[in-house]
């Protein structure tokens, strides 16, 4: 139950992200054109949405997810969603994904996925749909949908949030008043779906509610935790971000103002 998950794919491609990252910017850097020395405060970001990663996929969190407890499913999701994906986009230097955008074609592809409304429906179908009681329970069963179910996530999440955390000219976060909007309006499809799965009458996914009970906790209960883990957390995260944004930007006009 409490066992920790040591894949190797997945232990090699984390640890190869962590490690490709501190050799690009550090003894790698000279290699890309107009970088700049990164602070130890971004490169701590970086790492620790890394750090994030591991411990939504790797820790026992991980094994209550799969097939114990549907509100460690939820923090799992948290973490892959909410709180890896900013931190990955805060610690990214600006220069290190340059090259990229200058392959053939790139450039137009990043700016449609980045466009907000298609980062913000790309994000909030994929997660909505995997919460699809047939959708979630063959991502319980099948190990490689389950996969994809993680990587989906991760990568859906990367977009919503690069409106408000890019890290790069090319592809520009929105100006902070639109970022206020974009992120209230990002609370709203979370708050429905989490109300569906809180308010639930019965168990919506058979699979943890055939699975050993922990803690005493039903089935049912669990499901409802669940929810208001979505609801609830997910909503502070947002709205935390919500007021640095917002405060931010009052900030700044008054100091325009002054000046």
């Amino acid at each position: 139950m409490f066992s920790w998950s040591w894949e190797p794919g997945l232990l090699l491609g984390l640890a190869l992200q962590a490690l490709g990252y501190l050799a690009f910017v550090g003894p790698l850097r000279r290699w890309f054109p107009g970088s700049e020395p990164v602070s130890q405060t971004r490169i701590m970001t970086f790492l620790l949405g890394n750090l994030t990663l591991f411990i939504a996929l790797v820790s026992p969190l991980g094994t209550l997810s799969d097939g114990y407890l549907l509100s460690a499913h939820m923090v799992q999701h948290l973490l892959l969603t909410m709180i890896a994906p900013p931190l990955l986009l805060i610690g990214t230097p600006r220069w290190l994904f340059r090259p990229l955008l200058r392959a053939p074609g790139v450039l137009p592809i990043a700016r449609f996925l980045t466009n907000p409304l298609v980062a913000f429906l790309a994000y909030n179908v994929t997660f909505t749909l995997w919460h699809v009681p047939q959708f979630y329970e063959a991502s319980l069963s099948i190990q490689p949908l389950h996969i994809t179910q993680h990587i989906a996530f991760i990568a859906t999440a990367t977009l919503t949030w690069w409106p408000v955390f890019s890290p790069m000219d090319e592809l520009p976060p929105l100006p902070q008043p639109l970022q206020c909007l974009y992120l209230f309006v990002q609370l709203l499809p979370m708050k429905v779906l989490a109300a569906m799965i809180t308010f639930a009458s019965f168990v919506l996914y058979p699979s943890y509610e055939q699975a050993p009970r922990v803690w005493g906790m039903s089935a049912l209960v669990d499901q409802q935790l669940a929810g208001l883990l979505m609801w609830i957390p997910g909503s502070i995260i947002l709205f935390t971000v919500f007021t640095v944004v917002f405060f931010s930007f009052i900030n700044r006009d008054e100091y325009t103002t002054a000046l």
